[in-house]
């Protein structure tokens, strides 16, 4: 698998119009982009730090997997995202090595990105999305 950064870190909060204060007001931020991909029924905000991004994430349906993950544990980190090439070789890496796949085929997510996410129960409890960006 060839990962060449940390692409973003994805954090669910439950509502974007309070925590994009935190970011910008406190931390010196600068939210460059909201966004919906309404069939993951999510709403993002991103911000840049160098080269990583934070993606926050609300959700949009309490029946989403963001809206669930804030019912069950609340707000705070919900996964990491890694740059790679060829994401349909990774995710055939990862599996070859007993790696459980939520996404067997990738998907679009946000920005623009192809997508696909391990499952944590292989992963030592840490959700991880792989993210190519095609338009490259």
């Amino acid at each position: 698998m060839n990962i060449s950064h940390i692409e973003h870190i994805g954090i669910a909060v439950k509502s974007l119009e309070t925590a994009i204060p935190y970011w910008e007001n406190v931390l010196g931020l600068k939210c460059y982009n909201i966004e919906e991909v309404k069939d993951q029924k999510v709403k993002t905000a991103f911000f840049k730090v160098g080269q990583t991004k934070i993606e926050l994430l609300e959700s949009t349906d309490p029946e989403g997997s963001i809206g669930k993950f804030i019912e069950k544990r609340g707000e705070g980190v919900h996964h990491v995202a890694f740059a790679v090439e060829n994401i349909e070789g990774a995710l055939a890496e990862a599996e070859s090595k007993d790696v459980k796949l939520i996404d067997k085929t990738p998907r679009k997510g946000a920005e623009g990105l192809t997508i696909a996410f391990l499952h944590p129960k292989s992963t030592m409890g840490v959700l991880t999305e792989l993210c190519e960006d095609k338009n490259k």
